[in-house]
This record gives structure tokens, C-alpha cells and sequence, in this order.
């Protein structure tokens, strides 16, 4: 029949495009599962069910669709987990920041097939699979240190304080939690595949060639769920009293602070009522970031509040004050006070926020938006850990080791305050201030950072803030005595304090630094499997054979 009289086709289009439109779909899909793992959600085995399925529609693509795949993933998973960054300041800065960090997927996703392809046409094929949860610990390990700092909220290791796999971080902190999340993640994929196969075709297994290397992986993926679920983290030590204040505030917002005596006043009142209480003496008061936004090291009558405060419980005060100076700038410090002591000691933030506390190239960013002349004056960056000593009358001293706000989320501050050479028995402090973000899901986010720093490192924390969530927080990431947000509370608590080094702190960044050299690895061995392979092609081929075929025949 002519090709002109021939009929027009009656099979359903089933093009490339109407593929990849089902695997974008399916990938923001995972995203979305993602986020329900994050608090307030906290339905922690969705993090590994939402890896399976972007690895599963990842694997095996070209580099230009794998990174459109990561980045609905991406969008999918940001956008819902850090819409508290702009309830207050609007879209633009919330959709900003969630694009930002999900093109980090979108570049891990990319290079992971890159990586994967020449494998996955080897008998080395078992080891595509491992690729994916190197590329995780490493993907969070470039969005928490870049651009200006890094911003390393919402990985996967903070969604399992409640998982099984919480005491790993005892182990390998948290770049090894989140190496295990995506194991697992990886290991749905293959049991999904295991189980799952077209209609009258055959089920289709690894050749045997490729299973004693499948197995090896196997369990080394299963290793860390093994050993969290045979840890118990120890929690013995020698317990001391500890009275923290969440003052509260007088409205949520960006000018929470517009008060800021009555904020002071709050915290100050607190203190008062919780001794008027009976109950005996603590050893240490901890109040939250921004207790005090009145200087008191230049202001007289906020000098006096806090006196008042500490004459009262005669005990250690920790504030969270903002300082004028060094000028032009401002400080973020924790200061300690003693009981007869003229002047403070003090710890001053290592890392201010971008965009919150200080703003890079204020001149350009302005053209996007007026909110960044909300900071008026930016924040200067401290260069010392921060640590101070605690009497405790008759018994040895302890440490208390201040972090503020979101550098809990950082791996190396937490650790190096923590291993601080010449201390004794210590336990953390977590001062932060919640106002700006309302009654969202930050505060929860960042109390189950705290919770699983606390396995991390051995230590109790006590995590306070202006106006919720506050608690103690056990060495196991257990917790006690948490309050509601915006609400005024005081509570006395019996944190142990510990000397241990765990695992972890012993480890320092090693986990991150084994992640990059075995992922190099692999795209090395890639690379030396594709050019064997285009090898053997041209000497099967010979030099007469048809360009289109030799080059059909290279791509693996």
C-alpha cells in the first residue's frame, strides 16, 4: 500500500514526553510524602518512602530529565516543610529559599545518573544503587555550608527523633542518620522492584552474577537500623537542677520586639514567680535568645531588671541579649551572669542568619524586595565557642554550652562547643526565639534538631524559647516538661550532666568526608566502564562500520 493511502494509527500515544510528564509527577509526589516525615507531621518512615520513589524514577535517565525530576522533588519537599520563613515576610522570600534548596536535589539527582548509567549496564550494577544515598549526605553537606553559610534545616536525619534509627546519631551524628534514611529509602526501591513485575512477563531478579555483591549491600544498608535498634543511648550521670523561663511575648511577628521592656519584664517576672514557688534553689537559670533586646551592658534599668532577677534566685543566669556593638554592628550573645559578679561572661553567635540577622549585598537584594531594610543594623559573627562555668555549692562545677537559634542545625558548631578542650561533666543549651515564625511548624522542627543533637553527642539539653517550644531534652532524645507555644511558662528541671565522647564526636565530619571519596569512587570506576566500553565497541565494530551503529551500541 502507498504510503499515502495508508490509515492513520489507532494505538494510543505513548511518547518519551508523556513518560517523563508521569516520573515529574511521581517525583513531586515523593517530595510532598517527604515532608509529612517533618514535624508537626512527624510520620518519620515517609523519609525513606519518598528516596524509594525518586530513586526509582531517577534511575536510569539521562542527566537533563533526572534534574527536573530533582527539582519537583525538591519543590515538592520545601516548599511545604519551610513555608514558616514567610508567613511574616511574604511569598517571595519563602519561594526563594525553597528553589534554592531544591535545586540541590536537582544537581544531586543529575550526577547520581551520571554516575549510575555505565554501572547499571555492568555486572557492577548493585553499586548504582549505592550511589544514592552517598549522593544524599553530600547533597546536605553542600546546601549546609553554601551560599554564605549554608542552611542545612529540613535533612533527612532531622526527621526521625521519634525513628528507630534516632541512636545511629550516636554513631555517625547526623550525615550518618541521614545516610541510613536513604539506605533505606534505596532498599524500598529494590524490594519494590523485587515484587513487582508486568503481566505476563516473568519476574525479573539480579542475574547471579550481581547477587553476592547485592547482598553485601544489603546488609551494609541494614547495618545502621541494626545497630540503632541494639543501642540503648546511656543516660546516667550526675543530675542537677536547672530552672528555664519562656517569658513570652506580646504579639507574634516581625516586631515581636516592639515591647521590648515588656519582653524583659517578662522573663524577669518568670524568674520571681518560679522562686515564690518553694521550690528549692537550681543551679543555673536559662532564659531564651532575645530575652533581653535592651543592652544591658549599656542600659542601667535593664541592668537592674536582671538583677532584680538574679538577686532573686541566687543562682547562675544565662540571657539571651542583643548587645550594641562592636559598631556598626550588633551582637547576638549569650551572657553569663554570677550572683556577685560585676560583669558577664559572654558567648556571641558564630552564625548569623543571612537575610535575617545580616543582609549580603543589601544594595542588589533590595531590587527584589523592601524587606531586607527590616534589619536595620547586621549582626556580627563571633569567632569563639562559647562554654561557661557553673558552681554548684559543695559538688563539683559543671558547664553549660550555649548555642543560639539555628546554629543547632549545624554539625561543626554543636561539636566543637561540645569538645572544647578543659572542661569537665557539661550539657547544652538551646536559646532561641520562635516570634517571628507564629504558630507554625519551626519551633517543632528545630526542637527535634535539639532532641537528636542530644543523642549525638550524650549530652541533656535544655531547649528554650521566648515563647515555645520549650523543654529538657534527655541524652536518649527523650523529653520532659515541654510547653506550648506562646504561652508564659517557668520549669524546673533534673538534667544529668555528662563527659562522654561519643562515637560520633570522635568521628567528626569523617562520615561526610567517607561519603565523598566512595561517591568519587564510583564515578571513577563510571568512567573507566565507559570507556572499556566504547573500546570493545570499536574493535568489534571495526572502522568500517556504520556511524549510527557504533554509536548506538556505546551508549550504556
Amino acid at each position: 500500500m502507498p504510503p499515502s493511502t495508508q490509515p492513520p494509527s489507532t494505538q494510543p500515544p505513548s511518547t518519551p514526553t508523556l513518560r517523563a510528564a508521569v516520573r515529574v509527577v511521581v517525583a513531586t509526589a515523593s517530595g510532598l510524602l517527604t515532608a509529612q516525615a517533618f514535624p508537626t507531621h512527624d510520620v518519620w518512615w515517609l523519609a525513606p518512602v519518598g528516596v524509594a520513589l525518586l530513586s526509582a524514577v531517577t534511575i536510569g535517565t539521562r542527566w537533563r530529565l533526572a534534574l527536573v525530576l530533582g527539582l519537583a522533588h525538591g519543590l515538592g519537599f520545601f516548599l511545604p516543610t519551610l513555608s514558616w520563613s514567610g508567613v511574616y515576610v511574604g511569598n517571595l522570600p519563602w519561594v526563594a529559599l525553597s528553589t534554592l534548596e531544591a535545586l540541590y536535589i536537582a544537581v544531586m539527582c543529575a550526577v547520581t545518573t551520571v554516575v549510575q548509567r555505565p554501572l547499571l549496564a555492568s555486572r557492577l550494577r548493585p553499586l548504582a544503587y549505592a550511589a544514592v544515598p552517598l549522593a544524599w549526605v553530600l547533597q546536605e553537606w553542600a546546601r549546609g555550608t553554601t551560599p554564605f553559610g549554608g542552611f542545612p534545616w529540613a535533612r533527612l536525619a532531622f526527621s526521625q527523633a521519634d525513628s528507630p534509627l534516632a541512636p545511629f546519631a550516636r554513631f555517625a551524628g547526623a550525615p550518618g542518620l541521614t545516610f541510613a534514611v536513604a539506605s533505606l529509602g534505596v532498599l524500598l526501591h529494590l524490594a519494590a522492584g523485587e515484587l513487582t513485575h508486568r503481566v505476563g512477563r516473568p519476574r525479573r531478579g539480579l542475574p547471579a552474577a550481581h547477587r553476592p555483591l547485592g547482598a553485601a549491600l544489603v546488609l551494609l544498608g541494614l547495618a545502621p537500623l541494626g545497630l540503632a535498634v541494639a543501642t540503648t543511648p546511656p543516660t546516667a550521670g550526675r543530675a542537677v537542677s536547672v530552672l528555664f523561663v519562656q517569658g513570652n511575648v506580646p504579639k507574634p511577628g516581625l516586631d515581636f520586639n516592639a515591647e521590648r521592656r515588656k519582653v524583659l519584664d517578662n522573663h524577669v517576672q518568670g524568674t520571681v514567680d518560679a522562686v515564690a514557688t518553694g521550690h528549692p534553689a537550681p543551679t543555673l537559670v536559662v532564659w531564651p535568645e532575645n530575652s533581653s533586646d535592651i543592652d544591658p551592658l549599656q542600659n542601667a534599668d535593664a541592668a537592674a531588671d536582671i538583677d532584680m532577677a538574679l538577686q532573686a534566685v541566687k543562682a547562675p543566669l544565662l540571657v539571651g541579649a542583643v548587645l550594641n556593638g562592636p559598631a556598626p554592628y550588633i551582637s547576638n550573645a549569650s551572657l553569663f551572669y554570677r550572683p556577685g559578679s560585676a560583669e558577664p561572661e559572654r558567648y556571641v553567635k558564630q552564625h548569623p542568619v543571612p537575610f535575617a540577622e545580616y543582609i549580603p549585598y543589601r544594595s542588589f537584594f533590595r531590587n527584589f524586595s523592601d524587606k531586607v531594610d527590616l534589619v536595620t543594623r547586621d549582626f556580627t559573627r563571633g569567632h569563639e565557642p562559647g562554654g561557661f562555668e557553673v558552681p554548684v555549692a559543695g559538688e563539683k562545677p559543671y558547664w553549660i554550652i550555649p548555642t543560639i537559634c539555628f546554629e543547632v542545625a549545624y554539625d561543626g558548631l554543636m561539636r566543637d562547643s561540645t569538645l572544647q578542650p578543659g572542661r569537665g561533666a557539661s550539657i547544652l543549651a538551646v536559646q532561641t526565639n520562635n516570634a517571628t515564625f507564629g504558630y507554625t511548624a519551626e519551633s517543632e522542627q528545630q526542637f527535634a534538631i535539639s532532641r537528636l543533637r542530644a543523642i549525638e553527642h550524650g549530652r541533656s539539653v535544655v531547649h528554650v524559647s521566648t515563647v515555645g517550644v520549650s523543654g529538657f531534652i534527655n541524652p536518649d532524645g527523650t523529653s520532659v516538661d515541654k510547653t506550648s507555644l506562646f504561652t508564659a511558662a517557668a520549669r524546673y528541671g533534673s538534667p544529668v550532666v555528662r563527659t562522654e565522647v561519643t562515637p560520633s564526636d570522635r568521628l567528626g565530619p569523617v562520615p561526610e568526608y567517607a561519603a565523598g571519596l566512595a561517591f568519587a569512587g564510583l564515578l571513577a570506576l563510571g568512567l573507566w566502564l565507559r570507556r572499556r566500553t566504547a573500546r570493545v565497541v570499536r574493535a568489534d565494530d571495526g572502522p568500517s562500520a556504520p556511524a549510527t551503529e557504533r554509536r548506538d551500541r556505546v551508549v550504556v
